[in-house]
C-alpha cells in the first residue's frame, strides 16, 4: 500500500522505514553477493534486516523528538497509553534493555503528552518499556513532552512499533481490535499499523473469533506467526471452545510453558476436544466461500464470471472482451428485472409490497 505522511502536523518527513529518505544502499560487491547465498547468507540477511529496522525506529524517534527539549520525569507521574499494545512479559529483549539502561543510561527519550484528564501527569505515546525499566531501576525517565491529540498519539505509538517490528502477531491484532473498539476508522488503524486493509481485517477477525481468556492465557507468543493464529481462529469459529480447554489452561504444566509452548498446547487440546464434542452452531456471520463459474457466449467468448454464495451473487464482467457491456446491462436492468418478476408470477419486488 502506498504510504502516506502518517503523522501530519507532527513531522514533515515520512515516517516509515519503507519511506526513509536515506540514500539507497550501494550495490553489493562480488564478495558480498557470495556471502548472501545459502544458510550463512540467510542468517546474515536476517541480522541486517533486524539492524535496519532498529535504525529505522531510532530515525523515526529522532524525527519526532528533534528540536524538542528533553526533560527528566518521575516515572510514577507517567501513565501508559490509553490503548495497550503489548502483553506484559519479562523476555530476554526487555532484560537486555533494562541492563543497558542500568549500565549506561537511557539512550533515547520517550515521547509523552500532558495527560488529558489528570493535571500534572503525562501519558506515553511510545517508550513503554523504557518507562518500565526506569521505574524498576528507580531512575528518572528522559522524555520529550508534546501536545498530541488521541489520534496523533496512537499513530505515533503504532508507527514506532511498526518500525521496530517487535510486536508479535497477536499483539498487533489486539492493538488493531482495541483501536476499532475505540471508534477509530479503518484508515486510521491502517496508518497506525503500516498495514493494508486486508491485513487489518485479518488481524481484527482473529481477535473476534478467539475468546479473550484464551489469548490472555497464551500471551504474546512471539514465535507464533499469522498463519497459525488464523488456523486457530478458524477452529474456534467452526467448533466453539472445547469443554476441556479451561481446565487445560489452569494446569501446572501449561503455566510452566513459555508463551509459544502455551499456544501449541491450546492448539493440541483444542483438536482433542473438538474430536470428542459436537460442534455448536455458530450464529455469527461467517465469510462466504462462493462457488465461481463462468458464463460464455455461444461464440465461445467468456464474458461474465459468476460467484454465488448463500447471501449474494457477484457478476464480474471482463471489460477487455466486452467493453461497454456493463453500461449496456445497467441500461437494460429495469426491463430485465421486470421480465424476471413476470416470469415468477410477481409484479412487485420483495420488500416493496404494501400492507
Amino acid at each position: 500500500m502506498a504510504r502516506k505522511n502518517l503523522l501530519a502536523g507532527l513531522t514533515e518527513p515520512k515516517l516509515t522505514a519503507v519511506n526513509s529518505d536515506a540514500p539507497h544502499a550501494p550495490l553489493r560487491s562480488p564478495a558480498q553477493a557470495f556471502v548472501s547465498r545459502g544458510a550463512v547468507g540467510a542468517v546474515t540477511r536476517s541480522i541486517e534486516d533486524l539492524a535496519a529496522k532498529a535504525n529505522a525506529a531510532k530515525e523515526l524517534e529522532a524525527r519526532l523528538t528533534s528540536g524538542q527539549v528533553i526533560v527528566e520525569l518521575d516515572p510514577a507521574m507517567v501513565d501508559a497509553s490509553f490503548v495497550a499494545d503489548r502483553m506484559a512479559q519479562d523476555d530476554g529483549e526487555y532484560q537486555a534493555l533494562r541492563d543497558s539502561i542500568a549500565a549506561s543510561g537511557q539512550d533515547s527519550p520517550i515521547l509523552v503528552r500532558p495527560h488529558p484528564q489528570a493535571t500534572g501527569r503525562y501519558q506515553v505515546a511510545f517508550g513503554h518499556r523504557r518507562l518500565r525499566a526506569a521505574k524498576e531501576l528507580g531512575k528518572p525517565v528522559r522524555a520529550v513532552v508534546r501536545q498530541l491529540s488521541d489520534r496523533d498519539l496512537i499513530l505515533a505509538q503504532g508507527q514506532e512499533n511498526s518500525a521496530r517490528a517487535n510486536l508479535s502477531f497477536i499483539e498487533r491484532a489486539r492493538f488493531a481490535y482495541r483501536l476499532e473498539q475505540g471508534g477509530y476508522d479503518r484508515e486510521t488503524i491502517m496508518l497506525a499499523l503500516s498495514a493494508d486493509k486486508t491485513t487489518v481485517s485479518r488481524l481484527i477477525t482473529v481477535i473476534e473469533r478467539i475468546p479473550e481468556a484464551v489469548i490472555d492465557a497464551i500471551g504474546p507468543a512471539p514465535g507464533t506467526g499469522r498463519d497459525r493464529w488464523v488456523e486457530l481462529a478458524v477452529l474456534f469459529q467452526k467448533h466453539g471452545t472445547p469443554a476441556t480447554m479451561e481446565a487445560a489452561m489452569a494446569g501446572e504444566h501449561f503455566l510452566a510453558l513459555d508463551s509459544d509452548g502455551r499456544f501449541q498446547q491450546v492448539a493440541e487440546r483444542f483438536n482433542d476436544g473438538a474430536k470428542k464434542a459436537p460442534a455448536p452452531r455458530d450464529t455469527r456471520p461467517v465469510s462466504e466461500e462462493p462457488a465461481v463459474r463462468q458464463w460464455a457466449h455461444s461464440s465461445g467468448a467468456r464474458v461474465v464470471k459468476v460467484a454465488s454464495g448463500e447471501r449474494s451473487t457477484v457478476l464480474t464482467i471482463d471489460k477487455r472482451r466486452a467493453p461497454g457491456f456493463d453500461a449496456f446491462l445497467m441500461e437494460r436492468m429495469e426491463e430485465l428485472y421486470s421480465e424476471f418478476l413476470g416470469a415468477n408470477g410477481e409484479t412487485t419486488p420483495k420488500g416493496r409490497r404494501n400492507g
